[in-house]
């Protein structure tokens, strides 16, 4: 089978799991994965033979993708804010939002140029706390998580990407503490609430960890309560709070931290002009 042929089997095979804005994107991954194309390389061999090994590769992924697996998982990698992960089922996919989080702490934090304690609560795959260990130098990354699982992925990629980042296994609801003073926490915790499962497509619900998307709907602000608590002993005066949130529940959110005397409230939002993040001073 020729590449073209095969390229427009994967679109035909697909077409009925995949939005069609997002094909053409999973094709790339798939021949990067299997080839190491580049996209130019791609266009330019089109007409090239594929051995019988590669086309099985591809014709299991393909399965795979028809049973709605996201290809993140498939391929056991993603990129995030330009550097690579590896991902498993045990942690969620970063996502675009999360980037832009990223973006706005480094945006605000780059220009101090100096050393910070920074904290990830609920690291999962570690996307976040590397990131921001790779554009702040200066400072010292610490990250926690509840699960062993998710960490141990964290850890890899902290390998990966040569950063050194302080690790610990930790729930935000225990009463363990961690006996440092963080002059930025952050975090992106489960916030979608039960009644949200009906906007979600399959690939989410069937495939990432329920633990890390989802709260009951009476008590949708539970981890950033939590969150928030855990600030008053280990935020500095005037440190920062940034977190992810639910684009439904902003002012609840920013009612919630107020009650908890924060101050300068300021609430993003995302590429698509949803308000998706918050940021707070203790």
């Amino acid at each position: 089978m020729l590449i073209k042929e095969m390229i427009n089997h994967i679109k035909t095979q697909v077409s009925t799991s995949i939005p069609a804005n997002e094909i053409q994107s999973i094709i790339f991954l798939i021949f990067e994965h299997v080839l190491n194309f580049s996209k130019t390389e791609l266009l330019l061999k089109h007409d090239c033979l594929l051995n019988n090994e590669i086309q099985n590769k591809i014709i299991s992924i393909i399965s795979r993708l028809k049973k709605n697996e996201p290809i993140q998982y498939i391929l056991g990698k993603t990129e995030f804010y330009n550097l690579n992960f590896i991902v498993s089922k045990n942690v969620l996919i970063p996502r675009q939002e999360t980037e832009e989080l990223v973006d706005w702490i480094i945006k605000n934090t780059k220009p101090i140029n100096k050393q910070l304690n920074i904290l990830d609560i609920g690291t999962g795959s570690g996307c976040i706390a590397i990131s921001l260990s790779r554009n702040l130098s200066e400072s010292k990354i610490y990250a926690i998580d509840n699960s062993m699982k998710a960490l141990q992925i964290a850890e890899q990629n902290a390998k990966i990407n040569s950063v050194n980042i302080s690790f610990k296994h930790q729930d935000i609801f225990s009463d363990d503490k961690l006996n440092i003073k963080f002059d930025i926490i952050v975090s992106n915790p489960p916030y979608i609430r039960e009644k949200e499962k009906l906007l979600m497509h399959k690939n989410v619900l069937d495939f990432e960890p329920s633990s890390a998307l989802f709260v009951p709907d009476n008590k949708p602000l539970k981890f950033y309560k939590a969150i928030a608590e855990f600030c008053k002993n280990n935020l500095v005066a005037n440190g920062t709070l940034y977190l992810e949130i639910n684009e439904f529940l902003g002012l609840e959110t920013k009612k919630m931290l107020l009650k908890y005397n924060f101050k300068n409230i300021e609430i993003k939002n995302d590429i698509n002009n949803k308000p998706r993040m918050i940021k707070a001073i203790w």
